[in-house]
């Protein structure tokens, strides 16, 4: 009898760790922070050429909600790469993780420096909001990789 992990045809992939009965929880939460960063750059592009301050207002939400949600999805992740030997053995996942990493610091203090101050979005945070999406790019392609190539959370 195979595992409840195990599939008949007796591939091996390397197993995520956090998840809900066989379906991984990180895969179900990062949709969440990667729409609210766009939706924070698209904000920041329309405040920048108009002004108006609904939109400091939205990207201010979009980016404190994004940061819940990242929080949320990178604990996912840490148990996925932490339980799992074969996922910290792939330079994938490091630099996967280290791209996430990277571009939820940078909206943190993207965060701090715009509030209370909306003349940062225009001046610096839209384009600290613009490099966070091209991290985005390159770490959502290091992802698919990571599922695409080394199966992880993948049942035949």
């Amino acid at each position: 009898m195979n595992e409840p992990d195990m599939p008949a045809s007796g591939h091996d992939h390397p197993r995520s760790t956090a998840r809900i009965a066989t379906h991984p929880i990180h895969p179900m939460l990062v949709p969440f922070p990667i729409v609210c960063f766009i939706g924070t750059f698209v904000a920041d592009i329309v405040y920048s050429s108009n002004g108006e301050q609904g939109w400091a207002t939205a990207s201010h939400w979009l980016l404190g909600v994004g940061l819940v949600m990242a929080a949320l999805a990178a604990a996912a992740g840490l148990v996925d790469y932490f339980g799992e030997p074969r996922i910290r053995s792939l330079g994938d996942a490091l630099k996967h993780m280290l791209a996430n990493v990277t571009a939820v610091v940078l909206e943190a203090v993207n965060l701090a420096l715009r509030l209370g101050n909306d003349d940062f979005i225009a001046s610096t945070g839209v384009y600290i909001s613009g490099v966070v999406v091209l991290i985005l790019l390159y770490s959502g392609w290091k992802g698919g990789d990571l599922v695409y190539h080394h199966g992880i959370g993948v049942r035949d």
